[in-house]
């Protein structure tokens, strides 16, 4: 199955945006432009269980955008990772590392993460909000966790309305078809040698600041980026501002021979 997705620019390089796990492609929308403005080829796509990709089998996230990218007939890409975005985008850089020519991580998630016991006591109450079928409510839980205090009324209605469909679409799907996770190990993202960009929120979890701290070290060509401004989705919350980051970024990085 081919992951439902856009396509937008030309040009010597592929840039593939992969969204947090409480929104789809369209969080993107900013940043979507801007980087095909710039020159690039850019493909933003819904990832199994989230907006027009339904779940149909099992599934690995990374062999996913893989077999997009085949599909594409991209040879080497930068890969753009928001949150749970991110971890994907760590799991096929880690997978098929002479694949990446660039890496942009924003408020990362990392494969093998261990909750702390704040982001733990949250899940459980996610869990206990879902289990009594208050969708609405586990709704409002996520838009008020992720969303930092610059995110405008905008883009809390286009979380609220992603996060929904995808608890819809999610727990509606068999059990056998929930992804499966490969198992990438530190070892493996400590052999991503592709320059890295590792930006994280002033405002963001605890959680998500220390994987911030932790990639800064693993990763051998990464550089880390502090946004005093922002929350867990900086995307979202101060669009322009963020498309500026992954075009400066983006342009240093990559070389005309890098897709």
């Amino acid at each position: 199955m081919t992951l439902s997705h856009d396509l937008a620019g030309t040009g010597p390089s592929t840039v593939v945006l992969l969204h947090s796990g409480v929104c789809d492609r369209r969080m993107w929308d900013a940043q979507f432009s801007a980087l095909a403005d710039a020159g690039h080829r850019v493909v933003r796509c819904d990832l199994r269980g989230f907006g027009e990709t339904p779940v149909d089998a099992p599934h690995t996230h990374a062999e996913d955008v893989r077999d997009l990218i085949d599909r594409l007939g991209a040879d080497r890409v930068a890969v753009v990772g928001s949150s749970f975005g991110g971890e994907v985008a760590l799991q096929f850089a880690a997978r098929h590392p002479g694949r990446v020519a660039a890496l942009a991580l924003l408020g990362s998630g990392m494969p093998g993460m261990e909750p702390s016991a704040e982001l733990a006591a949250w899940g459980d109450r996610e869990d206990a909000l879902l289990d009594a079928d208050d969708l609405a409510a586990a709704v409002e839980l996520n838009v008020d966790t992720w969303l930092g205090p610059e995110a405008g009324e905008e883009a809390r209605a286009l979380v609220r309305e992603a996060q929904r469909h995808a608890f819809e679409v999610q727990l509606a799907a068999p059990e056998e078809y929930e992804p499966v996770d490969p198992g990438v190990t530190r070892e493996e993202i400590a052999g991503v040698r592709a320059p890295a960009l590792v930006a994280v929120g002033a405002h963001d979890l605890p959680d998500f600041r220390a994987v911030a701290d932790e990639l800064a070290r693993l990763l051998p060509a990464a550089r880390r980026v502090d946004l005093d401004w922002a929350g867990h989705l900086p995307a979202l919350e101060r669009p322009e501002e963020t498309a500026r980051l992954l075009v400066d970024f983006l342009a240093e990085a990559l070389t005309p021979t890098a897709s």
